[in-house]
């Protein structure tokens, strides 16, 4: 009887695959690319690419357990597989979270990103480029938008990063892929630390908020107004306020033990979010001091300072 095969008596043979097959397979690493449309999937889609990723566009949720099978098979040529998951796809969309219980029983290491943008930033692109967007039907683009975001609802909620593509541009969401996705070597826990300003809205992708609107603000003070938080003496300015440092010394500890948790329960990104009124000076200051911190704590960390700049 060939190794390789069982014989059953209705003469069909079932596959049971050879030793040697089975110590040859090794499952490949996956990373599910989804989002709402127009905010960046096919940029990620090729960031991962040129980082020598296995890409694969617009597969049915139902073929993902194949692909990622078909990937162990090829004794290491694909190691890594990235899948866009989307939409245009919507009439396989109910098989995700099988597929997803699926790679779990196969205790296959996978991660989901999520590319998140506004409303408004949303309606801005698909307008320029003169496209309708694929759940607006015969409605308007807004209304394809929220039917989106509510399919993609529970999606967003599981995903282990959200990335909110508003307020940037291709080179700096490749950027922040590169620095989460470029090394050899997975690191324990990798943080953005983002400085915002309040009146531009919360971020959409943070996991912790910062308030620093308790310290003053330098905005008052007429010689370091036209400065941001990157200049030596509005950082001297604000960390010479009571608190402040006691603030940093103290948060730095709570991440620590946040960290410590986020580990044990194989989360591997976090996005602290620093706010300030206008994002110029407090956060700005803030979020340099604590990012600085976390990577002498062994920490991957990122600075993005979403709204410098922006008055």
């Amino acid at each position: 009887m060939d190794e390789a095969h069982e014989d059953r008596r209705d003469g069909a043979q079932v596959s049971t695959g050879t030793p040697a097959e089975t110590e040859d397979a090794t499952t490949p690493e996956l990373v599910i690319i989804s989002g709402m449309s127009g905010a960046g999937r096919s940029t990620a889609a090729k960031c991962l690419e040129d980082l020598g990723w296995f890409v694969v566009d617009n597969l049915p949720p139902a073929l993902i357990p194949t692909m990622v099978d078909l990937g162990a098979r090829s004794q290491g040529n694909v190691a890594r597989i990235a899948v866009v998951v989307d939409v245009r796809g919507r009439r396989f969309f109910d098989n995700l979270k099988q597929s997803l219980i699926d790679l779990d029983a196969k205790e296959v290491t996978r991660r989901t990103v999520y590319l998140e943008a506004s409303d408004e930033a949303l309606v801005r692109r698909f307008e320029s480029v003169r496209r309708p967007h694929p759940l607006q039907g015969d409605g308007r683009i807004v209304d394809g938008i929220a039917a989106e975001r509510d399919l993609l609802r529970e999606l967003r909620g599981d995903a282990d990063l959200v990335i909110d593509t508003s307020s940037l541009n291709v080179h700096e969401l490749r950027a922040k892929l590169d620095a989460q996705f470029a090394g050899e070597e997975e690191p324990e826990l990798r943080a953005t630390v983002m400085s915002f300003g309040y009146k531009y809205g919360l971020p959409v992708d943070a996991d912790l908020v910062v308030d620093c609107r308790f310290l003053p603000n330098p905005h008052w003070v007429p010689e370091l107004r036209p400065f941001t938080g990157l200049n030596e003496e509005v950082s001297g300015y604000v960390f010479n306020q009571p608190g402040a440092k006691e603030f940093l010394d103290r948060y730095t500890e709570l991440l620590q033990l946040i960290a410590a948790g986020y580990r044990r329960e194989g989360k591997r990104y976090v996005t602290v979010a620093v706010g300030c009124t206008g994002g110029k000076h407090r956060s700005v200051a803030m979020s340099e001091r604590l990012a600085a911190r976390l990577s002498r704590e062994g920490v991957e960390t990122v600075v993005v300072h979403r709204d410098m700049g922006r008055e």
